[in-house]
């Protein structure tokens, strides 16, 4: 684990060490889930779209950016974006929770393809945007269709069924639960959740879903800071990702402020991020594999983590405010901003709306997974021990 009070990003106050296991997990799932509610609404449009739209910058929940003609107004329709409704990266990071709950141990791609994606498109759920009960399947974006297309239909090696996908952000923004699992083992959930994400993504779309693992278990260890954080992502990182990382954070760490950080962290980002400037309109290289590049949301997340001083509030607002793809940054800067500081740090009025907008129960997943984390640290320490007695019977130790 990385030195908190050390290091080129040694920001932010040393998270306190009562925080149980509990209290990090409700705050990063809680904490995911609101800010995907909070950036929903203004989703795809640019800093400047958004306070002329909300006649400044996003202070709280607000509603559809087209008000009551969402049902209909392009390009949002079908889906009521807005009001406190959590998005697909809400319903896929409860998703896998529930891929965790059935298997009470570590994943792997294989896990996706025999519950994930049974769970996607045979089960049907309340999906809050929709103000129906449907597959979530019938909710889920196009990167995400892919897994049940290779996987269910296609019949691909699950190790191998993210390539040929588009590469985005979609395996990172549902990776949280794995860095939770994995809480204060960054290392082991940067390589779970390589392995969970190879059944859906590849290049530097699989490799943003190892990082945010990676921090979100780091945010979790005890005197963690927003500097910890970002030092053990660029210490797990590996080519373009790395280097957007390194390049956003480097400009954040000169900002307190959010208002005068978004444009110098897009101008940061914008050399590895390959959607192009007109997010809705992506350029022609967009979103295909590199070494080179990186997705946007990742970096942006922690450079906005570094600006807000780990602080729930100023942390996830900053990534509402940034535009683009916003309900992503935020549900990444809201999970390592709750797993820092526990649920506590979440505006309880927004947790309130958010639940019941969305008629969902927040605090539910969080005690699953909590309880499947102590199993599994179990396992691994059971599973510890026989290797090492047998390591020792090997090496001739007498002890």
């Amino acid at each position: 684990m990385t030195d908190t009070t050390s290091g080129r990003f040694a920001v932010g106050t040393p998270t306190t060490t009562t925080l149980t296991l509990d209290e990090r997990v409700t705050g990063a799932l809680v904490g995911a889930a609101v800010g995907d509610a909070l950036g929903g609404p203004v989703e795809g449009w640019t800093p400047e779209q958004i306070a002329e739209r909300h006649g400044g910058r996003v202070t709280g929940i607000v509603g559809p950016w087209y008000g009551d003609d969402w049902r209909t107004a392009r390009p949002i329709a079908p889906y009521h974006k807005g009001d406190g409704h959590v998005t697909d990266d809400t319903l896929m990071t409860h998703a896998l929770v529930r891929v965790y709950e059935t298997v009470r141990d570590h994943l792997d791609a294989y896990a996706v393809a025999e519950h994930l994606v049974p769970d996607l498109m045979s089960r049907p759920r309340w999906i809050p945007e929709l103000e129906a009960e449907a597959l979530p399947l019938q909710r889920i974006f196009l990167a995400e269709k892919w897994i049940v297309t290779r996987l269910h239909y296609g019949h691909a090696d699950p190790r191998e069924a993210g390539s040929g996908n588009i590469v985005n952000c979609g395996a990172a923004m549902y990776m949280a639960p794995v860095g939770l699992v994995n809480a204060a083992n960054p290392q082991a959930a940067y390589q779970e959740a390589l392995d969970v994400a190879g059944a859906h993504q590849s290049s530097y779309g699989r490799e943003a879903a190892g990082v945010l693992a990676a921090c979100v278990a780091a945010a979790c260890a005890p005197g963690a800071t927003p500097g910890s954080v970002v030092e053990t992502a660029l210490a797990l990182a590996k080519d373009g990702t790395r280097s957007a990382i390194e390049s956003v954070c480097e400009v954040a760490a000169r900002h307190t402020d959010t208002e005068s950080a978004l444009m110098p962290l897009r101008a940061a980002v914008a050399p590895f991020d390959t959607v192009g400037p007109h997010y809705r309109e992506p350029s022609l290289g967009a979103r295909r594999p590199s070494r080179l590049h990186s997705i946007e949301e990742l970096p942006i997340a922690l450079g906005m983590l570094l600006v807000g001083g780990g602080d729930y509030r100023r942390t996830v607002l900053g990534a509402v405010n940034y535009g683009r793809d916003c309900d992503s940054i935020a549900t990444m800067s809201g999970a390592i901003a709750g797993a820092l500081h526990g649920e506590q740090a979440i505006p309880v009025d927004w947790v309130k709306t958010v639940a019941e907008a969305s008629r969902l129960d927040l605090h539910a997943p969080a005690k699953a997974l909590a309880e499947v984390a102590r199993e599994v640290f179990a396992r691994d320490t059971a599973r510890r021990r026989a290797h090492e007695a047998a390591f020792a019977g090997l090496a001739g130790d007498e002890r």
